[in-house]
């Protein structure tokens, strides 16, 4: 099994910056992709950003500018740096990733989502 633990959220002024983190850990051979979503109050969870294992991202057109994806490999973590937060970025925001585990081959490909970390934008 895999579990992600993410990091880092709290209350930012706007205008505000915060650094997600989220680790992986348990039976890990590799991990594909690895994505941020959020959920604000009375919406549906949505997309942020992603990255691939050779680092190709992709965003939101509502973070693009703002927000990076990165990830480190060697440490099997993923960052979200937010940059210029607006109080619409408030949210949990989860992070998930697409992981091959298991003891031997053939691996087992699980969808793995952390718990969230809250963000709060406001003055």
């Amino acid at each position: 099994q895999a579990q992600l633990v993410e990091s880092g959220g709290g209350l930012v002024q706007p205008g505000g910056s915060l650094r997600l983190s989220c680790v992986a850990s348990g039976s890990i051979v590799s991990i594909n992709f690895q994505r941020w979503y959020r959920q604000a109050p009375g919406k549906e969870r949505e997309l942020v950003a992603d990255i691939s294992s050779g680092g190709s991202t992709n965003y939101a057109d509502s973070v693009k500018g703002r927000f990076t994806i990165s990830r480190d490999n060697a440490k099997n973590m993923v960052y979200l740096q937010m940059n210029s937060l607006k109080p619409e970025d408030t949210a949990v925001y989860y992070c998930n990733a697409r992981i091959a585990t298991g003891p031997t081959p053939p691996w087992r490909f699980l969808e793995v989502w952390g718990q969230g970390t809250l963000v709060t934008v406001s003055a």
